[in-house]
């Protein structure tokens, strides 16, 4: 997750002509729009061309490479934010972004598999339906209380950083010793990912660029799919009970 944008020196959107902060407003989310169905797009194209037994027999049955894997998406995930802050190039930027996106697609493929291998494909169709609207109603909300009240959440860094490197602890502990971390620990991310939201939403309000709306944008869509992620897997966990 990323925590907002040093912008010593520069315009930011707070401080630009009402039309323009507009504008860049209008730019963010429609370039997120635009990245979240584009992720929609490839997971599908991903989930009709490989298998389960591709996905899982290249994630091998030892907890470090699944772990090895991980470390790796946070690499990319670093890369590819760190491209979409350059301000040096456009085309960089929708590089980095585009690098993120695959790099997401991927890593849900497992869930996914998972969820269609132990629920079937219909209920996981349902369940991908279902925490979709309850992501983007969550988020939805999060960003219009944001944005409709001006509020400024930068009070929350500290708490969300901390919040995260301890998420993170746990995530690397669970791999490496192949525990569960079970439905409230996924509660939890929700709590903190909101949290998140809120303090994001308020930086491109109020810290962000004006012309780094592909930058906010990629930082949007990475806490959106990650909310995503967690919704899917509690409802998988109720669904798996029934």
């Amino acid at each position: 997750m990323s925590y907002g944008y040093e912008n010593e020196g520069f315009e930011v959107a707070a401080q630009s002509a009402t039309a323009e902060r507009a504008t860049f407003l209008r730019k963010t989310y429609s370039l997120l729009a635009g990245s979240l169905l584009a992720l929609v797009a490839l997971e599908a194209f991903l989930l009709q061309t490989l298998t389960s037994e591709q996905v899982f027999g290249f994630l091998g049955k030892s907890p470090f490479g699944m772990l090895g894997i991980f470390l790796g998406f946070m690499a990319i995930s670093w890369v590819a934010q760190t491209i979409a802050a350059q301000r040096v190039s456009q085309a960089l930027q929708y590089f980095g972004l585009g690098l993120f996106i695959a790099m997401e697609a991927l890593l849900l493929l497992p869930m996914f598999f998972y969820a269609e291998m132990t629920l079937g494909h219909e209920k996981m169709l349902g369940l991908t339906q279902s925490a979709g609207i309850l992501s983007l109603c969550v988020f939805g909300g999060l960003s219009a209380a944001v944005i409709t009240t001006g509020t400024d959440y930068s009070f929350l860094k500290t708490a969300i950083s901390m919040g995260s490197f301890l998420a993170l602890g746990l995530i690397i502990c669970a791999i490496m010793f192949n525990l569960s971390l079970g439905v409230w620990f996924s509660f939890a991310m929700v709590g903190l990912l909101s949290a998140c939201i809120l303090y994001q939403t308020s930086e491109v309000m109020h810290r962000f660029p004006s012309d780094m709306y592909v930058a906010a944008a990629l930082m949007l869509f990475s806490s959106a799919v990650t909310l995503f992620y967690y919704i899917f897997r509690i409802l998988m966990s109720f669904q798996s009970r029934d």
